[in-house]
Parts: C-alpha cells; sequence; structure tokens
C-alpha cells in the first residue's frame, strides 16, 4: 500500500492502482489495522466504489480512533459529493489527530476553499508554510485561492516554488495553464501545458504527463478546436492508457464530436468497471450526453439525471485545481437545445455562483457566453447584453482566432 500511496502522489494512479491490487490479494496475511487499510484504500480507489469505501473506513475508524487516514480519506469522499462543510469536519479531525501532515493541511485548506471560507483557507496554508509542510499539491490549493483572490503575486510565486517540490513542477505549470485558458490566451496555455507534458515526461511519469494533456485536450475540445482536441487525445493515450487517461479521453473526445471514439470507450470503460461511482454516475453519463445534447436534448437531460449528487463536487481523475461541473455546463447545452432558455439559464448561473469551487477551470468564463445565449433565446436583449460583454471583457486579451470567440463576437452584434 505505502508503493501505492508513492506512486498515487506522483500522479501515477495506474502504478499505484497495481499497487494497491497486489496488496488486496495478499491482505489475508496482515494485521487487521493493515487489512482495514488494504481494503479501504482497494475499494476507493481501485474499484471507484465510494460508498463501500466509506463504509470501511467508517469500520477503520471505529476500530482505531487514532489513525488519521480513514478521517482523511472520508473527506476527500465527501468533497466528491460537493459536501465541502462534511468535508471540512472531517479533516480537521484527520488533522487533530495527526498535526503534522502535509496532506491534512492541503485538504483542509482546499476544503475551507471549496466551502467559500477563503480567510480560513489562508490560514490554514499560512500555517503549513511556516511549519515547512509543503506539497505539490499544498501549492497548487495556494495558487487556486490565490486566483479566487486575484492575488497574482501569489500565483506566481507558488509555480516559482515547485521547482523545490517533488512532482510539483509539471502540475504547477498546467494549473497556470488553466489561469490562461480561463482568458482565452490559449497560446500561452498551450506554450504551459507543453513544458508540463515535458517535464513529467522526463521524469518518466507518462501517466501525468498524458493527463496534462488530455486536460488541453478539453480546452480545446470547448473553444473549438475539435481536430486539435482529437490529437491531443490520442497523443495522451498513445503515453498511457490508464484508466484515469481513457476516462478523461471520453469525455475530451465526446465534446470535440468525435461520437464514435467517444461512445466506444465509454461501453468498454462501464464494462470494465461496473462499481466506479465516478465513472459511471458523473464522466460516463457527461459524456453520453454530450454525444446526445444537441440531436436528442430530452434524453441527453434523462442520462445526465443521475450526475446530480456528484454535479458540484472535486471528483477524480481531477487534473485541475477547481472543478470542471461538467454535469451542470452539459445540462444546460442540452437545456439550450430543448429551447428551454430559463432553464438553461439557472444551469449557466449555477457555474458562475460556484466560484470557489470551479476557481480557474475555463468552464467558469464559458458559462458567462452560455449565460448570455441563453438570455438572448429568451428574448432578454438587456440581459444578454451584459452577459457578452462580461464575457468579452473576460476575453478582453484573448488570442483573436479561437472560434468561439468569433462566434461570441458575431452573437454580440445581433444583439445590439
Amino acid at each position: 500500500v505505502s508503493l501505492g500511496v508513492r506512486y498515487s502522489n506522483l500522479g501515477e494512479n495506474g502504478l499505484s492502482n497495481d499497487a494497491f491490487s497486489k496488496a488486496f490479494q495478499l491482505r489475508d496475511h496482515v494485521s487487521d489495522r493493515e487489512r482495514f487499510r488494504i481494503e479501504s484504500t482497494y475499494y476507493m480507489y481501485v474499484l471507484g466504489d465510494l460508498e463501500k469505501a466509506r463504509q470501511t473506513f467508517d469500520l477503520y475508524s471505529q476500530a482505531y480512533p487514532r489513525e488519521s487516514r480513514p478521517w482523511l480519506n472520508r473527506g476527500i469522499i465527501s468533497i466528491a459529493y460537493g459536501h465541502y462543510k462534511d468535508s471540512v469536519r472531517e479533516t480537521s479531525e484527520a488533522m487533530r489527530i495527526d498535526p503534522d501532515s502535509a496532506v491534512s493541511y492541503g485538504n483542509l485548506a482546499e476544503d475551507y476553499t471549496f466551502a467559500n471560507q477563503l480567510d480560513k483557507a489562508k490560514v490554514a496554508f499560512d500555517e503549513a508554510s511556516s511549519k515547512k509542510l509543503v506539497s505539490s499539491d499544498v501549492l497548487r490549493g495556494r495558487y487556486g485561492l490565490a486566483f479566487l483572490q486575484n492575488d497574482t503575486a501569489t500565483m506566481t510565486k507558488a509555480v516559482g516554488e515547485a521547482s523545490q517540490v517533488s512532482a510539483a513542477q509539471d502540475m504547477l505549470l498546467s494549473t497556470a495553464s488553466d489561469t490562461e485558458s480561463y482568458y482565452g490566451r490559449l497560446s500561452k496555455a498551450r506554450d504551459l501545458s507543453r513544458a508540463a507534458v515535458g517535464f513529467a515526461l522526463r521524469e518518466d511519469r507518462k501517466e501525468t504527463a498524458a493527463l496534462w494533456q488530455v486536460n488541453s485536450a478539453w480546452r480545446e475540445a470547448e473553444f473549438g478546436n475539435s481536430a486539435q482536441a482529437r490529437k491531443d487525445v490520442a497523443s495522451a493515450r498513445a503515453l498511457a492508457p490508464t484508466h484515469d487517461v481513457e476516462v478523461t479521453a471520453t469525455v475530451a473526445l465526446a465534446r470535440a464530436g468525435d461520437y464514435a471514439a467517444a461512445q466506444k470507450l465509454a461501453d468498454e470503460l462501464t464494462r470494465k468497471y461496473p462499481s466506479d461511482t465516478v465513472l459511471n454516475s458523473y464522466w460516463i453519463p457527461v459524456a453520453r450526453a454530450s454525444i446526445l445534447s444537441h440531436s436528442k436534448p430530452d434524453e441527453a437531460l434523462q442520462v445526465l439525471e443521475v450526475t446530480t449528487p456528484l454535479e458540484l463536487g472535486q471528483v477524480q481523475p481531477q487534473t485541475q485545481v477547481g472543478a470542471l461541473l461538467y454535469p451542470v455546463y452539459v445540462r444546460a447545452e442540452a437545456l439550450v437545445a430543448a429551447h428551454r432558455a430559463g432553464d438553461a439559464a439557472r444551469e449557466y448561473q449555477k457555474i458562475i455562483d460556484s466560484r470557489a469551487v470551479v476557481q480557474n477551470c475555463p468552464l467558469g468564463s464559458l458559462a458567462q457566453l452560455g449565460l448570455a445565449r441563453a438570455y438572448a433565446m429568451s428574448g432578454d436583449t438587456v440581459k444578454a447584453k451584459a452577459s457578452y460583454q462580461e464575457f468579452l471583457n473576460l476575453w478582453k486579451d484573448a488570442d483573436p482566432d479561437i472560434p468561439i470567440l468569433k462566434e461570441a463576437k458575431a452573437e454580440y452584434g445581433k444583439v445590439q
């Protein structure tokens, strides 16, 4: 299990799951305490069965109340469901038991951020820094908080400090690429993503590199560069066709309009991982709904019903500091296609109102454009103009050749 954790900390979840699976096979030869650790880890990360994992963590914490791990992992499960106050409570208990854990500090600070308790998040990050408890996740979380506070100096500092922390430099470069994407500066985003992929490859962390590559593919698809998105997905899958890469690739292909490839991958993943909560209740419905949203919007909306418990959560695999909120975004698209403008506007507004959860995810700024389109469809010219202006202001320094930006400008001209 310890080997699996080390691989996980490096972003190599395929290798970590291999180690967790091996430990699970040998669990009858260990102590009761170690068996709890092995089984709970296996259920959570290999099978992806969050409810089975939660039940095991509950038993684990009851049997060994001085262990911080079950509390820490229950907190991670809570944020998958968007239960951020519960996660604060659970992670706080983990830190009470083990007050010198960089993981606990980083998780608690991020929990506070997601719960929109930014002052408490800053205190937690500052305490971690004063205790020299620095990790890649702590740096990324501090970057996300700084983004919300428009603190560019701290964002730059976090990227600079990443070179001193194991497996952090590529993570922070990819995080910075998301910020550039949020503002439509796609050329800069591509450069940062290439650098992130390169750093990971130089350290022979192929799965990590592939995830940064597919993260780039997502935004290319959302910005209207479908061919580039498919190219990035192919590169990622060639590097490491692991569970996490295939899951993210499925959504990227669906968003890029390669429906046949996305459908094939979705079917394969569903068959291979029938117990994976997040896969079957978040990612696969998002992919399938993306395929259906324009031609059969009512069917897309039905497919997305299962995602409701997870739609505001921070789900794995997570390549960004904030949540994608993809179920909400795709639902809004389907509602537009179904000519339900008012309902679509409420979904886009849900993303905009969840800024502490979304952070620098590019869907946060694109939701503003979606809101403008929904208002325009409903005939509310005043609100449509205001939302278009908000989006165009966010993208005032954007690369001018991005397809979705060209569309936005043309649409804005028609509502003048």
